[in-house]
Parts: C-alpha cells; sequence; structure tokens
C-alpha cells in the first residue's frame, strides 16, 4: 500500500493567508449577487450594472410571472368570461373601431393559452401617451410598466381584463408599455391603440 509524502509544515499556507483567500472569494461572492444574482432573480439592481446587461428587465418578468401564479393559484378564477366582461368589450371594441383614424399606431396579435407578448413606447421624462386596449375571445393579464437608465417603474397590472384605456406619463426616460399574457383557456386577440407624445411604438417581445 502507498502512503502519501507527508506535506512539510512551510508548504502549508499560513492563517494570514487563508484569512485572504476567504475575504477575496466572499467579497467575489458579493459582487456577484449584486450584479447579476438580484438584478436577473428578483429585478434588483441597485448598481445599474444589471440595466446596462439586460439582467433587470429579466427579473421584473420573472417577478411579475411568479406573482400571476401565485395570485391564479389563490384565487381559481371561472377562466370563461362573464356576460358583463363580453358586453364590456362589446362595447369597447365598437368605440376602438369609431375612434381607429385618431390614433397614431395600432397592433393586432394572437395569444393562445399561456402565450405572452410585450410592446413598448420609447419615451422621454414627462411625455404623455393614450392607449386603449380591446381583448376578443378571452381574457388577459398585463402589467403596464416602465423601465430605462437602471430605474423601473410600474403603472398599473391586471388580471382577467377584457380591456382598458388609459394614459401613461413617463416617469423617465426609457421604454413603456405593456407584458401580456393569456391565462385564458382559449385563443384571445388583443387590439392595441396607442396617440400622444413617444418616439416608436415596437414589439419588445
Amino acid at each position: 500500500m502507498h502512503n502519501a509524502q507527508k506535506p512539510a509544515l512551510e508548504d502549508l499556507p499560513t492563517t494570514r493567508q487563508l484569512l485572504k483567500s476567504t475575504a477575496i472569494a466572499a467579497a467575489s461572492a458579493v459582487v456577484i449577487l449584486v450584479t447579476v444574482v438580484l438584478p436577473a432573480e428578483y429585478g434588483i439592481d441597485p448598481t445599474r450594472v444589471g440595466g446596462v446587461l439586460g439582467l433587470t428587465e429579466m427579473g421584473e418578468i420573472k417577478q411579475q410571472l411568479a406573482e400571476e401564479k401565485r395570485l391564479d393559484e389563490m384565487s381559481m378564477v371561472d377562466a370563461r368570461p362573464s356576460l358583463w366582461a363580453d358586453l364590456a368589450g362589446l362595447f369597447v371594441g365598437s368605440a376602438a373601431a369609431q375612434d381607429a383614424p385618431e390614433w397614431r399606431d395600432e397592433t393586432i396579435f394572437m395569444l393562445a393559452p399561456g402565450e405572452s407578448a410585450e410592446w413598448k413606447m420609447e419615451m422621454t421624462e414627462g411625455q404623455v401617451a393614450q392607449y386603449r386596449m380591446t381583448v376578443e375571445g378571452g381574457r388577459v393579464n398585463f402589467d403596464l410598466h416602465g423601465h430605462g437608465g437602471g430605474k423601473s417603474v410600474t403603472y398599473e397590472k391586471g388580471r382577467g381584463s377584457t380591456g382598458e384605456e388609459g394614459e401613461i406619463t413617463a416617469a423617465f426616460d426609457g421604454d413603456h408599455g405593456w407584458f401580456w399574457r393569456n391565462r385564458d383557456s382559449s385563443v384571445v386577440t388583443v387590439t392595441v391603440q396607442v396617440r400622444g407624445d413617444y418616439q416608436v411604438f415596437k414589439d419588445a417581445s
């Protein structure tokens, strides 16, 4: 049987060297936690590095999806649209059709059950934009928010929506708009119309 040679005491690291290595490892772990893990997993970006790398938005979406799942599990709301929701969607849809020429941009897309989409307006701080959203064939969950320059804000959240309208006042320079997810059991068609002060209305999915 071969016995390994016992190392000499002078070859072993000193207590000071071990403490130094431990401190370096701990500091590196803290840096990774603050600049990568927190933005990517929780949308928390104290150093703004996550925003530059695109990690903060990823974390915000993860937190949003987790919150949606939690609320869905708690409420267990019947996925079938109610009569009042159908009527509201009909009236909002009719009004949108009449006012369509006034809107600057419009997008129409379909979402299968479980699918998501995201559209944003590029805006500068203080700009105001109006919007109208209609949903046909079911209901959607949405998050109206903005992000840019390491900042983020949530303007409104909705669950089981068949239509919304209102306006956005940009809290800072960046992209401001919606993230939708179809939590219903059927394919839905979403129509979004926007007008007002913004540079570009774009698909951010």
